[in-house]
């Protein structure tokens, strides 16, 4: 959802600059959905879930490692006294653990891998939740376009009189009777990075997402009280 908005953002920018502002009639505002995502109780819970996976699955992947680990202490202490062929024999049980494992974490970890589809699972549910919320915001409010903060458009200055979160929390039920507060980036994204055999971290690619390092955003701090 963090690339939802992107490219919408970029044309509005380039508008901004290249059209009179008389002739920007339009509202826009807003939103820090990875804020909004860390408020709600079915996404904290989507985290916890996949963690446990991934953790299980690890543990999957490091037992099948100290079997392979087994094998080649075997192998290396009977040596001298086995046969060629039994060498080749030995060999060829090794290296095809070896396969075996890598081609497990793969499955697992990889690319669309197991971990990926849970994870689209698990969160497509409470990302449609949050969308519709903005989109709701958006009509009540006449925003002709809606920003993500969180997303890949670095915000290097933000009025919060734009910012429509809390509106979006009002309309998930998630409104604080004290302002709410921006949440520290990327806590919710805590599943634990899997180790493929080797040792060499195993490396899931998103759907969208390979992000590149953003740099650093300065968040304005929210007034006292809100707009109406």
């Amino acid at each position: 959802m963090n690339k939802m908005f992107s490219w919408v953002a970029a044309a509005v920018l380039f508008l901004m600059v290249a059209v009179p502002q008389a002739t920007l009639a339009q509202k826009f505002g807003y939103v820090d959905s990875e804020f909004i995502m860390g408020k709600l109780p079915a996404y904290a819970q989507a985290q916890q879930e996949l963690n446990t996976l991934s953790v299980n699955w690890q543990k999957d992947i490091e037992a099948q490692k100290k079997d392979l680990d087994k094998l080649y202490r075997n192998y290396q202490a009977e040596e001298v006294v086995l046969t060629e062929p039994m060498k080749k024999k030995r060999q060829d049980e090794i290296l095809k653990k070896e396969q075996d494992i890598k081609a497990y974490s793969n499955k697992i970890f990889g690319f669309e891998g197991q971990l990926f589809k849970k994870r689209q699972e698990l969160t497509k549910p409470v990302q449609d939740q949050v969308f519709e919320a903005i989109e709701k915001v958006a009509k009540k409010k006449q925003l002709a376009i809606v920003f993500d903060k969180s997303g890949d458009l670095t915000m290097l200055y933000t009025n919060p009189v734009h910012d429509y979160t809390e509106f979006v929390l009002e309309e998930l039920g998630l409104a604080s009777a004290e302002r709410n507060q921006p949440a520290q980036k990327g806590a919710v994204r805590s599943v634990t990075t899997p180790q493929a055999p080797g040792g060499e971290a195993a490396v899931e690619e998103e759907p969208t997402p390979s992000r590149a390092k953003q740099p650093t955003r300065t968040t304005t701090p929210r007034p006292a009280t809100r707009k109406n």
